[in-house]
């Protein structure tokens, strides 16, 4: 039962969090009619046990090879495992607050499937409190540091432009799906062996924009909208932090522009403190160089400041086939 902001099996003990509700009755059945012993193995559930950890991830998970195999994470540490026999990522959550958000939207998430999204397999809960993510391994890791290793001489408009529909076809299902990322960009992009570009890191992000700090947002890739601060004298409609799929299509503009930049910051030589009243005057960053003036145009239009006016996902597909038929003619 969910009462009040915390959970509760009998209406007599409550918890913060689904973490402190099964270390509690694990270690005392406290009028259940047994303690928690073991969780019933099944991929994409909720688990809470170090034997079954070790099961899932075999002794690779704690060797010190894994922890550097992927580094820290915006998140956590991020690990290398292994599950029947596959790699796989297993990405370890400190904040409370954001794991108790990601498990909210678990459930949902498990059922997100698009060959442009990194897969999520599996939610883990520890007997300690730990949460833990394990997903597909993407061998290339992210996308921003495969453009800046690579660059120009290395890649091609037309990888640019395939690593840039790769996303939004996995964003147009979110789209679909009333899924909103709420922090896209090229660093929450991984590539795999093959080359393929895809989205992570959604359902990630939920608690700190859901929250009136602001600083814990990513600026230069977050929407106006939803960076403006509560006005206290208009109660309805509220003002404050509107994340959408609209909000999700700015980023994708700011993600552009880093693909075509080779994984350059955005708003370069401009000070951060500056980047929103100089956006909300108006003000969109220069093409990067070489940047074909049509996905320009696709980044311009991502940049509306009236969210209501920035094209779907559906209809930024469409434009980058369409980019993408032309150049094949030329």
């Amino acid at each position: 039962m969910y009462h009040a902001s915390k959970l509760s099996i009998d209406e007599e003990v409550y918890f913060e969090n689904l973490m402190q509700l099964v270390e509690h009755y694990t270690s005392d059945a406290d009028g259940l009619c047994t303690r928690l012993i073991k969780p019933k193995v099944m991929e994409g559930t909720v688990a809470a046990q170090d034997e079954f950890f070790r099961q899932w991830l075999g002794a690779e998970y704690e060797g010190p090879e894994a922890a550097a195999d992927h580094g820290k994470g915006e998140f956590g540490d991020v690990m290398l495992g292994d599950y029947r026999g596959n790699k796989v990522a297993v990405k370890c959550i400190k904040n409370d607050a954001t794991a108790q958000a990601f498990l909210a939207e678990a459930s949902v998430m498990t059922q997100l499937r698009h060959s442009n999204l990194v897969q999520l397999l599996g939610v883990i809960v520890e007997e300690k409190g730990g949460l833990y993510i394990v997903t597909e391994y993407m061998a290339k890791g992210s996308l921003v540091d495969y453009l800046r290793s690579r660059g120009r001489s290395v890649l091609g408009g037309d990888c640019l432009l395939k690593f840039s529909l790769d996303v939004c076809e996995a964003m147009e299902y979110l789209e679909g799906n009333n899924f909103v990322h709420r922090d896209l960009a090229a660093r929450n992009v991984l590539v795999s062996e093959d080359n393929v570009a895809k989205v992570s890191d959604f359902g990630l992000t939920k608690e700190a924009s859901s929250t009136q700090d602001t600083g814990k947002l990513p600026v230069k890739w977050t929407a106006p909208e939803a960076l403006r601060e509560k006005d206290l004298t208009q109660l309805f409609p509220p003002t404050w932090q509107k994340f959408s799929t609209k909000s999700d299509v700015w980023s994708f503009g700011i993600l552009l522009w880093e693909i075509y930049s080779f994984g350059r910051v955005p708003y370069p030589r401009i000070p951060l403190k500056d980047v929103v009243p100089r956006v909300e005057k108006g003000y969109k960053m220069d093409a990067p160089d070489g940047c074909p003036p049509a996905v320009y145009e696709v980044m311009k239009n991502c940049w509306q400041l009236d969210a209501a006016t920035r094209p779907s996902f559906l209809q930024l597909r469409e434009q980058l086939e369409h980019i993408k038929a032309h150049e094949l003619h030329l």
